[in-house]
């Protein structure tokens, strides 16, 4: 069987859905593809490009979502648009089990291509913050989001498992947005100078 990079990661994000992160193994990836696991290492160097890479997936890809790297539109104010870029990203982390996990335990390393707070970067750019500002902003609601759907997507495993005997989904979706709405309304604050008036709308 002939292999590429893009068959590999594909493969892997298989093994992540159905089996999750601690079972994204070399060798399970390898039994998957019918290959030996030290084959694998002809098109990814090691494990934790491959969980770069299955990051890379996860934020890209889109699925019938929005990609959660997608730039943010320009026609939106920072409170609208910080709404649509977070539901993409929560999305898109949500789509795969473990998704979460799998993006935070990638970003401090600096492996992957993709960074999921361009976007926020970008329309903060644009809505006059300094390269500072922009950064403390944007990794605060990145750091909020993984967390929020780390929790999340532990809650509904140990639900799966009869650990826990609640999990309500809805709850979960509200209590995100509660979350995100502090952290949209101070970054709105910021925008209007301090004084946080008319930029949450």
């Amino acid at each position: 069987m002939s292999l590429n990079r893009q068959d590999v990661v594909r493969a892997a994000v298989e093994v992540l859905d159905r089996y999750g992160l601690e079972d994204l193994t070399m060798r399970r990836l390898a039994g998957l593809l019918g290959v030996k696991a030290g084959a694998l290492y002809w098109h990814v160097e090691n494990k934790q490009t491959l969980l770069a890479l299955v990051s890379d997936e996860i934020l890209g890809q889109g699925r019938g979502g929005a990609s959660a790297v997608a730039p943010i539109d320009e026609g939106l104010g920072p409170a609208e648009g910080l709404r649509r870029w977070a539901g993409a990203f929560r999305g898109a982390l949500l789509r795969h089990r473990d998704g979460a996990e799998v993006v935070s335990s990638t970003l401090p390393v600096g492996l992957g291509r993709i960074d999921p707070a361009e976007p926020v970067s970008g329309l903060l750019e644009r809505s006059g913050l300094s390269a500072q500002q922009r950064r403390f902003c944007s990794r605060a609601l990145v750091h909020f989001i993984l967390g929020h759907v780390i929790e999340e997507q532990t809650r509904s495993q140990l639900h799966d498992l009869g650990v826990v005997g609640e999990f309500d989904p809805q709850g979960e979706q509200e209590d995100f947005e509660r979350g995100l709405e502090l952290l949209v309304t101070g970054v709105c604050a910021l925008v209007d100078g301090g004084d946080g008036a008319g930029g949450a709308s």
